[in-house]
């Protein structure tokens, strides 16, 4: 990776850690804590722990079309604004409906699409498949050491101190935010004349796509399901306190990452991305299933979650990689935004099931999650193999205008985007080489100034 590369995923790195951190601290403890509010119900704390899902589902798609249009900086700024906002609300509750205001709120900053389309900006195409498993790794571990810190922390800052601390994060992600490069998209066709019906029209008639959203819908429905539901039954049947529980979700979680680390290696270096994906699913399901006959002893629990957490890291970090192969060049930003929606409805739904599930058997909890997994992985099974591009990297020559440089390269036959950042005199060409010939070569290589390895 270049230098560029390596800024623009430290960067978007830290604001989406920052981001899952402070929204998912409050996950594993909240079905407990939340009862300390005024007016709790368990319908209402299950819906205090998914709505911000819902602001999610709502304003990923709008904030992804206009990141099509528009910069995507200034987009991701306001998203990481009402994120704030939402922490500082719910810091302040005193019963649990302002706990869920401010909690929606901070879902209404629904930017993780428009940061993963910045990031594919900024990302030649063979060091992106790279760059998005690192992110996908990077969402993985930030929830699940919210999951684990969350419970250590809460006794000691309360419910109030961990959205005081959400709070914090939002700020510190956007002192991240400008670390990141400033790309100007150039593109083969432009989006202006679409309407937003047309924009999403192009990206809905993907089969593919669609069924990546499924899988994304249902790992984080049961995955916000299984944090409502568990800690009672870690509490029931290990005899272990709030606190404690978070001592249990971090080896587990470390454990899950390193055994999912050369899967998700053999799926991007091998191309077998198809078959790591199914088996992730059909690995979650069976831990669900195990789930519902063995949750009544504490190795059943423990086994059902290490299956659980090795499926979750495969899924979260392939997800993105394909979505950022598989979307048109254009509409990157909607492809991702209908993913991420998909993905906090998927959690909204989860937070408001697991309130309803928490007082049902066990049996009948866990089976109902197995059975939406399976349900998931019988929907998914046709996907295709994604396609695997390339491109190429150009220093920007000196002493030009750049606009009329980049029209001249986007005029180019098999050229099919550029990406030009031009503080730091680099641009990427994405290249459809079975339309280049000798002459259109020899064309990119004189407007590059250099010879090009095409």
């Amino acid at each position: 990776m270049n230098s560029v590369e390596k800024r623009a995923i430290l960067g978007v790195g830290g604001i989406f850690a920052l981001r899952m951190i402070g929204l998912f601290m409050i996950v594993p403890v909240f079905s407990v804590y939340g009862n300390n509010y005024a007016h709790a119900t368990p319908f209402l704390i299950g819906l205090a722990v998914g709505i911000y899902g819902l602001g999610q589902a709502i304003f990923q798609i709008p904030m992804s079309l206009a990141a099509d249009k528009f910069p995507r900086k200034p987009i991701i700024m306001l998203g990481l604004v009402l994120f704030a906002l939402g922490g500082i609300i719910a810091a302040n509750a005193t019963d649990i409906y302002q706990v869920i205001i401010g909690r929606a709120l901070a879902g209404s900053g629904a930017v993780s699409a428009v940061l993963m389309a910045l990031l594919a900006d900024v990302t030649r195409e063979e060091m992106r498949t790279k760059a998005m498993a690192t992110m996908g790794l990077t969402i993985a571990t930030s929830i699940m050491l919210a999951f684990a810190f969350g419970p250590l922390l809460v006794g000691s800052l309360g419910m109030s101190g961990l959205f005081w601390l959400t709070a914090g994060f939002a700020f510190l992600a956007m002192l991240l935010l400008w670390v990141v490069p400033s790309p100007m998209r150039v593109l083969k066709h432009n989006l202006d004349n679409k309407s937003i019906g047309e924009q999403l029209s192009d990206v809905l008639k993907i089969g593919d796509l669609n069924r990546l959203h499924i899988g994304i819908f249902a790992l984080h429905l049961t995955m916000t399901a299984i944090f409502v539901i568990l800690p009672h039954q870690l509490s029931d049947v290990m005899d272990l306190s709030v606190r404690q529980q978070g001592l249990v979700y971090l080896p587990l979680l470390f454990i899950g990452f390193a055994v999912a680390i050369p899967f998700i290696i053999i799926a991007e270096k091998k191309r077998k991305m198809r078959q790591v994906f199914l088996g992730a699913i059909a690995l979650m399901t069976a831990s669900l299933v195990l789930l519902a006959l063995g949750s009544h002893v504490g190795i059943g629990i423990i086994l059902g979650l290490l299956l659980y957490f090795m499926g979750f890291n495969l899924l979260e970090a392939t997800i993105p990689s394909w979505i950022s192969k598989r979307a048109p060049v254009a509409n990157k930003a909607t492809a991702m935004g209908l993913n991420s929606s998909s993905q906090f409805f998927g959690a909204f739904v989860g937070g408001a099931m697991g309130g309803l599930l928490l007082n049902q058997p066990n049996v009948f909890a866990w089976g109902l999650l197995a059975v939406i997994m399976a349900a998931a992985l019988l929907l998914i099974i046709p996907i295709a193999q994604p396609p695997y591009l390339s491109s190429t990297t150009v220093t920007i020559p000196k002493n030009i205008n750049i606009q009329d440089w980049s029209r001249q390269m986007m005029a180019i036959e098999g050229v099919d985007e550029l990406m030009v950042m031009a503080k730091e005199q680099v641009a990427y060409l994405k290249l459809d080489k079975t339309k280049l010939t000798d002459a259109t070569r020899q064309e990119l290589s004189h407007l590059a100034q250099s010879p090009l390895d095409i």
